[in-house]
């Protein structure tokens, strides 16, 4: 395996937190983390993903991963959706509680989405979901990450800014999305094909005379 990092394209200190725990050290390669200023997309989940995806890969000119969480209402046609986070930023828990004051349908899903690319222009860009059933409620917990205060996923009586890190990195959308990214790179196919990309990026640092990263 390349001694090089897999670049995971976040400026967010607690999602990068979250994911090196949930990796764990069974990943076959180390993750590095680069924040870099993407653009805002439109459209989709699973769009979005891959646009932001692609602007990560032209950005680093090697594999990245990128991530992309969605919070969908079920009684707003799955809205926020990939726009939580303009509506978080507005709202703030509370405010995302009080969307469906008018509504007995409080049900939602956490979906989260991570993206692969190789770094190349034209290279594939593999999606890996991750998706918890749960409802919308009154905020409750610290707020430290997000919308976690007003988000109780079925089956628990807590939040998840209830919930001990363990309890959450064990259950969460997040999670369901790495599981399925881990399983892919540890079959045969995917450690294949990110060994390749990871030698390519080697070639090429040494090509060009710059040092890695």
């Amino acid at each position: 395996m390349s001694s090089k990092s897999l670049t995971f394209v976040t400026g967010n200190a607690k999602k990068l937190q979250e994911v090196v725990a949930i990796l764990g050290d069974s990943f076959p390669v180390s993750i590095r983390s680069l924040g870099v200023d993407l653009p805002e997309y439109q459209g989709d989940a699973d769009e979005v993903t891959r646009q932001k995806c692609r602007a990560a890969a032209q950005h680093v000119k090697a594999p990245v991963v990128i991530e992309d969480t969605c919070l969908c209402f079920n009684a707003l046609g799955g809205l926020p959706g990939p726009y939580i986070k303009w509506f978080l930023e507005k709202l703030g828990p509370d405010g995302l509680y009080k969307l469906l004051a008018g509504f007995d349908d409080k049900s939602a899903v956490a979906q989260c989405t991570f993206a692969y690319s190789s770094g190349s222009d034209d290279a594939e860009v593999l999606l890996f979901h991750g998706r918890v059933p749960g409802a919308i409620v009154a905020p409750r917990g610290e707020t430290r990450f997000g919308w976690d205060p007003c988000f109780q996923p079925d089956g628990f009586t807590e939040t998840f800014a209830e919930m001990s890190a363990e309890t959450k990195n064990g259950i969460s959308h997040r999670r369901r999305a790495l599981n399925a990214l881990k399983e892919y790179f540890a079959a045969d196919e995917g450690l294949t094909r990110l060994r390749a990309d990871l030698l390519q990026d080697d070639l090429h640092t040494d090509a060009a005379g710059r040092p890695a990263h």
